[in-house]
């Protein structure tokens, strides 16, 4: 009995065509003929990511996913972690393998188990990385009772993902293999080992930075770039969550469920607390020894720079400074003096937008003693004015300048070095899902963002997640060249924030339109957040920095 081809429409091409029921993403793939700048590695489904063995049973709308891209390389790595656990434990079966978080370009991660991790014992495990590759063998996906898995991972020592499932028991559970060897990676990985090609691994601190391939050039691992004041915030979070006993998402609901939220907020505040109160120790004897006179707070978006400059504000005044705040924001120039970018929109990220020789002038003025006349911005005419608003320092003043651009030297170029005391903040997330999956940062900044645009800026998740690539690509060129410049770096995540997000992202979430790319990042976000238990937010203080985002706060914005 003969079957009636099956319909699908492929976006990248615009083409249409008729297959028979039951043929891969691979076979149609094979079909199209795509002409790709990198290899394709993953489809989109009606907007839900597929691995390439994946068959299609009735009409589809497909979108292959090239490595180069954003959601390709979470495939990719996600895949390459599979890869590196196979032959950690090929090579020496008693190890445990974490990855902790990126690092160096790349991500960090330890073996324990098997004595000292050095150069030879990482080299050895490179090699049979190789070995595997070119065995190419099959990535399997498979479904399986709950009840099986337990005892499959009970066998291989998996206690972080039994932690996970037993927080969010179901019925059936999706089971990766690899040459015998069982995973769960929550999400689409690539058929083969042989997709994994270019990487990299290198001893690095206690552990080993594995390297990912360049997203401009994928046939090239991406270098490794030393950032030590990054790294050092990372293992210092990481200390913290070995304290408080939250290495993964699993512990983090196993609290919540033992009634242990209030206790894990009090003690995450009271370590933001204590950070900006050895932050202000800093600044005043910064500014009594050496003339320090403006504080710069840069991050990238929706890491929390504004709270944290006006908490860091009250510390300072404990201290008997005097902390002024300047907003960026007025010193934009005209809009018609806006740069454009290169679709032809105004680019207010970048530091053309700012009038760098008005700001410097008149902080110069201010330092000197003089009453300065500051600016305001009407953002609804793109112009700014003056409305008599002045502003003259103390000897005990300060001020605090929070924007983007702050680390960037061509912000300041006419004040002396000495004068300024620079700070990066962002939400430095160490909490994993378990062992081999980590929380992205830009995940938690982007649940941040999206509940916060909703909340004040009238904004839907469609349309945060729309511009959030235009942001992200901003954030590269603006913000992190910069952040080891820094004189310290601060790190707003909370270990509880995403269980606290999740009740005010998900609304907005499954308001996405379900026939737009948007709504396959959506789901992403959503499968993500199904993993957390909720946490309610009638315990966080009106101080936190999670209340610039959810509301309540006791600040002004």
């Amino acid at each position: 009995m003969t079957t009636k081809p099956i319909q699908i429409y492929c976006e990248n091409n615009q083409a249409t065509l008729y297959v028979e029921e039951g043929t891969s993403l691979g076979e149609v793939l094979d079909m199209l003929a795509l002409h790709t700048e990198s290899p394709v590695i993953a489809c989109f489904v009606d907007n839900r990511l597929k691995e390439l063995n994946s068959r299609i049973y009735s009409p589809k709308n497909l979108r292959y996913v090239e490595m180069s891209s954003t959601d390709g390389m979470r495939v990719y790595a996600r895949s390459l972690f599979f890869l590196l656990q196979k032959a950690v434990l090929d090579c020496y079966p008693d190890a445990q393998l974490r990855i902790l978080h990126t690092a160096a370009r790349g991500y960090y991660g330890e073996i324990s188990g098997i004595g000292t991790v050095g150069a030879e014992q990482i080299e050895t495990i490179k090699q049979r990385m190789r070995v595997l590759v070119d065995m190419n063998l099959p990535i399997v996906r498979d479904k399986m009772l709950l009840s099986d898995v337990e005892k499959l991972y009970h066998g291989y020592g998996y206690e972080d993902k039994l932690a996970l499932l037993g927080t969010r028991p179901q019925y059936f559970i999706t089971v990766y293999n690899m040459g015998g060897l069982p995973g769960y990676f929550y999400g689409a990985m690539v058929v083969s080992t042989g997709y994994l090609k270019v990487f990299d691994l290198q001893a690095f601190g206690e552990g080993f930075v594995l390297q990912m391939p360049r997203r401009d050039d994928c046939t090239q691992v991406e270098p490794m770039k030393l950032e030590p004041k990054l790294f050092s915030v990372f293992q210092q979070n990481k200390e913290w969550a070995d304290i408080l006993q939250l290495s993964d998402v699993g512990s983090l609901n196993s609290r919540v469920l033992a009634g242990q939220a209030s206790e894990m907020i009090k003690v995450g505040e009271a370590l933001h607390e204590k950070t900006l109160a050895r932050i202000a120790d800093v600044i005043l004897e910064r500014h009594d020894k050496h003339g320090v006179k403006i504080v710069l707070v840069a991050g990238p978006s929706s890491s929390g720079k504004t709270t944290l400059s006006k908490r860091l504000s009250i510390q300072l005044r404990v201290l008997g400074l005097e902390p002024e705040t300047i907003s960026l924001d007025n010193y934009f120039v005209d809009r018609e003096h806006t740069p454009l970018d290169e679709n032809g929109n105004y680019n207010f990220e970048a530091l053309e937008a700012v009038d760098v020789e008005a700001f410097n002038a008149d902080l110069n003025r201010l330092f000197a003693g003089e009453k300065v006349e500051m600016p305001k911005f009407r953002f609804t005419d793109g112009k700014r004015y003056y409305d008599g608003t002045t502003l003259q320092l103390s000897d005990r003043s300060i001020l605090i300048v929070e924007g983007i651009h702050g680390l960037n030297p061509a912000l300041t170029p006419h004040v002396d070095d000495r004068l300024k005391y620079k700070i990066y903040a962002s939400a430095l997330t160490t909490l994993s899902l378990d062992n081999m999956s980590v929380v992205s940062t830009t995940d938690n900044r982007l649940l941040r963002r999206i509940v916060r645009d909703s909340k004040y800026r009238g904004r839907t998740a469609y349309d945060t997640i729309k511009g959030w690539g235009s942001v992200r690509r901003g954030e590269d060129k603006y913000i992190f060249p910069y952040q080891e410049q820094a004189d310290v770096m601060v790190n707003t995540a909370l270990f509880f924030e995403i269980s606290i997000l999740k009740q005010y992202a998900l609304p907005l979430l499954r308001r996405v339109p379900a026939n737009t790319p948007e709504y396959a990042e959506a789901m992403r976000l959503m499968k993500f957040l199904d993993y957390f238990v909720d946490i309610p937010d009638h315990e966080l203080p009106p101080t936190s920095i999670l209340r610039e985002f959810l509301g309540g706060s006791s600040f002004q914005y």
